[in-house]
This record gives C-alpha cells, structure tokens and sequence, in this order.
C-alpha cells in the first residue's frame, strides 16, 4: 500500500478496532485462475497471533475457498470511515486557489497464509461469535440457537471455515493530516456540516491534527 508517513497508522489496537467496526473485508486471492476477490464479514482474534488472527467462514459453492488451500498468501482490505473532501472547504481556496478535491479515508490491509478448517465446534463458534458481535447492540437480540437444531446442522454443511493468521498489517488513516491548519479546521467544520455521516470523518481529522508536509 502507498504509504506516506503523515497517514501511515502502526498501532495494533487501532488497526484491530477499525476491523471491528467496519468487519466486512475484500478477500482478494491470486491463483492458477488468476485473481478472485469477495466479500466477507471477518472476526479478528487479538490473541490468537503476535498481530492477531482473521476468521471467516465461505460457501461451500464458492470456489474461492479451494483457491485459499493452494495459496501461500492472501489480502484482506477493511475500508473505513470515507468521503470526498472539497476544495471550497479550504481556507487556501480563498487565499489562492490553488487547491484540488481529494478523498478522506481510513483502511487496513492485512496479508496471511489461509487455512481451510472443517471442523463442526470450529463452525458453531464462528457462527456464534460473528452474530453475538453484531446482534449484542440490539434490544431483542437474535441467536443461532433461535433457530432450528437440524435447519442450523443443514447450514453449517454448506460452509467452509478460514483462518488467517496475520503475518502482515498496514494501517493508513488519510485525514487530511498533510494540510494547514486553517484547511484542517474547514474540512472539520465541512463534515460537521454534512450531518451524522461526516461527524466520524470529522472526529479522526481533528484527533489526527497536524503532521510534517
């Protein structure tokens, strides 16, 4: 990934916590077919390597998962909090003019060697984990076990596991960190305006201040 210093985000837990509030990466695999890329709802477990380790779970009918036994190596790409910054937006725009629009963006890419795991405890972990993670924050939460014993034993058999021990993480959070002061405050001020949509853009251009051009 492209890296300029003023973007470049090493810290684990952040990384992590970007996964977890934005789970649904691109898996991208490049094979005897060439390159296949889906997407999939990840689980990373902090603890389970030095950087962690991605869980996933694939359809069996999707070819993708007999790609990742014959791979050494595969990508992960989360996105997170993104959009498009105008140059009205600039404090330069009125001093000069000499200003184009850009984009704001925060991601991780996360390299690893896969493995396809068949394993029923494995699978009803999985499923359990990565719904308690997003049905916790409702008020009548749903759980695997809400539905039918046989209907969810039918399911799991169409479904492959993967895990993906991380050998490789790059955080990038471009928030306008290489910009004046006075254009960071209106890209600030800019998004605020926006609504509850740019409120989080807002929030990581303020956090991240100021950085060497």
């Amino acid at each position: 990934m492209y890296q300029p210093p003023a973007f470049r985000e090493e810290r684990i837990d952040v990384q992590h916590a970007l996964i977890r509030a934005h789970p649904l990466g691109l898996l991208i695999t490049a094979g005897p077919a060439g390159l296949t890329a889906n997407l999939f709802p990840f689980l990373i477990d902090a603890a389970g390597t030095e950087r962690g380790t991605l869980r996933l779970h694939i359809a069996r009918a999707n070819p993708q998962w007999q790609q990742l036994e014959a791979v050494d190596e595969c990508l992960v790409v989360f996105q997170g909090p993104q959009d498009y910054v105008t140059p009205s937006w600039y404090a330069t725009k009125r001093e000069t003019g000499k200003v184009v629009p850009t984009w704001n963006y925060a991601t991780v890419h996360v390299w690893g060697r896969p493995r396809v795991v068949n394993d029923n405890a494995w699978l009803r972990r999985q499923l359990d984990d990565l719904t308690a993670s997003r049905e916790t924050l409702r008020l009548a939460p749903w759980a695997v076990d809400d539905a039918p014993a046989d209907f969810v034993a039918m399911q799991m058999r169409a479904i492959v596991g993967v895990e993906i021990p991380i050998s490789r993480i790059e955080g990038k959070w471009k928030m306008s960190q290489n910009r004046p002061e006075a254009d960071r405050a209106g890209v600030i001020e800019g998004f605020r305006s926006t609504g509850e949509a740019g409120a989080e853009i807002a929030a990581l251009v303020a956090e991240r201040g100021a950085s060497v051009k």
